[in-house]
């Protein structure tokens, strides 16, 4: 348990980061700044939780995007 408690994405899922980071950005500019095929062609919040839980580089990056967007605000 401790060392969560410096991780500022526990108690985040994957579909709430993914949900606000569409609320924020939008699927264009999200699929402009991550280049994923998930958020360029038909996106849909389904289809690339589907992606990022197979691909961990790819949620990596939604990830760091998250954090970024999260904190810059602050």
């Amino acid at each position: 348990m401790q060392d969560q408690k410096n991780n500022p994405l526990h108690g985040l899922t994957l579909e709430t980061i993914v949900t606000r980071l569409v609320e924020h950005y939008g699927w264009q500019e999200l699929g402009q700044l991550i280049s994923i095929r998930c958020f360029q062609s038909d996106p849909s919040v389904k289809s690339s939780l589907k992606f990022l839980r197979k691909t961990p580089w790819a949620r990596e990056k939604v990830e760091q995007l998250y954090l970024a967007t999260a904190f810059s605000d602050c």
